[in-house]
């Protein structure tokens, strides 16, 4: 959940209506076998994915591990991108500060997530249960204003080829995408699962696994119906009244009262836009230790561990938002999502790849179905990657 996800997704709902709603729906699926993956390889022995990147492609392929990790690196930065863009965005909206300087307080935020993992992860769990919290009372709310056409909902969750063949409609589903699946975040799960207790035998590690499965399995299920959310009101606020042009989020945050007819809607709109940056910042900062961790080996104290990962992410993204000011905003944090869906692909063929190597993972290796599933995902995902990059092309 991050303001880039609500920014696409919302742009994908007034463009279109509630028919592009089967690309929520793709984008949770195509997660969906994926959920287990990081955690199994982790629960087999003490590597995380990166770790096990760097090991494997060092002597069999040299070549592959530092553009691996650049690239993670990259979706790193979009996604502080969309962090940046979207605190700033909420701080103006809420208190009326300068894009600009609101940009400088969100390179503040790391100090908050220091001082909470100092406190114990289960405290970042909790602060980010309570973001998520607020989000979803800020939407329920709003969707009830709306009072959407429920028969129409439903209806737009059937799927279509329209995402091959328009490429406006297919570069917004890979931004979607993007937003849904984050790629460090395969990186960040197989990190965190190590803050978990469990046994030693075969036995708890299976439970493990199944306890972890359906622990994202909740998480993406309800990242699915808040996503869903935001697409059916900005189809049942913006596109019914045929406000189809609106891109910035400041246009939102203005024109979402007097359409919904409550004073309050702003103000819930800023606030889960601010929550979602937060979020973000959270889950970005978290990725960016792991990663740098496991590819580079980082022998840095974990204070400087954690300053340098995100002064690598958000210094350019911090510099992009101020270049661009309010005006390109909307774009680049769509952008921002679609480089996240072009590096998808690269965070994913490590993963099954490990995950079903039957001599690393011994009695834990994926089941067939699992990695076949899996590694069917990753091919459709790069059959879109490369039809949009077609798409782009002059």
């Amino acid at each position: 959940m991050e303001p880039a996800a609500r920014d696409t997704v919302a742009v994908r709902g007034l463009r279109l209506d509630c028919h592009a709603s089967e690309r929520l729906v793709l984008a949770q699926a195509r997660h969906l076998p994926r959920t287990r993956l990081p955690r199994r390889g982790r629960l087999h022995g003490p590597r995380q994915l990166g770790d096990l990147a760097r090991r494997r492609f060092q002597v069999r392929l040299r070549a592959a591990a530092w553009p691996l990790w650049i690239i993670t690196e990259i979706a790193i930065c979009a996604t502080d991108l969309a962090e940046v863009i979207g605190t700033a965005i909420g701080l103006n909206l809420l208190f009326g500060v300068p894009l600009e300087i609101g940009v400088l307080i969100t390179a503040l935020d790391v100090f908050l997530i220091l001082w909470m993992q100092n406190l114990g992860f289960r405290y970042i769990e909790a602060f980010i249960v309570t973001l998520l919290g607020v989000i979803a009372i800020c939407f329920g709310v709003q969707i009830a204003l709306a009072n959407p056409e429920w028969g129409a909902v439903i209806r737009g969750f059937a799927p279509t080829t329209d995402i091959v063949r328009n490429p406006d409609m297919l570069y917004l589903a890979i931004g979607i995408i993007g937003a849904t699946v984050m790629p460090h975040n395969l990186f960040l799960h197989s990190g965190v699962v190590q803050t978990r207790r469990f046994g030693e035998s075969v036995e708890d590690k299976r439970e493990a696994i199944k306890l972890a499965t359906i622990d994202s399995t909740i998480a993406l299920t309800f990242a699915l119906v808040i996503n869903a959310s935001i697409l059916i009101l900005a189809a049942a606020t913006f596109n019914k009244t045929g406000q189809t042009e609106v891109a910035e989020l400041g246009e939102v945050h203005k024109l979402i009262a007097p359409l919904l007819g409550s004073g309050w809607a702003p103000t819930l709109f800023a606030i889960a836009l601010l929550c979602c940056g937060m979020n973000s910042t959270v889950t970005a900062t978290l990725a960016g230790q792991i990663v740098m961790e496991g590819f580079i080996d980082s022998r840095l104290p974990p204070w400087a561990r954690r300053l340098t990962t995100r002064a690598i992410a958000i210094v350019p993204a911090a510099a992009v938002t101020i270049w661009y000011g309010e005006a390109g905003t909307a774009k680049l944090l769509i952008l921002s999502q679609v480089v996240l869906g072009l590096a998808l692909p690269f965070s994913v063929i490590p993963l099954v790849m490990f995950t079903a190597d039957r001599a690393k993972m011994g009695e834990l290796v994926a089941p067939r179905w699992v990695s076949a599933l899996a590694a069917l995902v990753a091919i459709v995902l790069i059959v879109l990657n490369l039809k949009l990059l077609y798409d782009l092309i002059p």
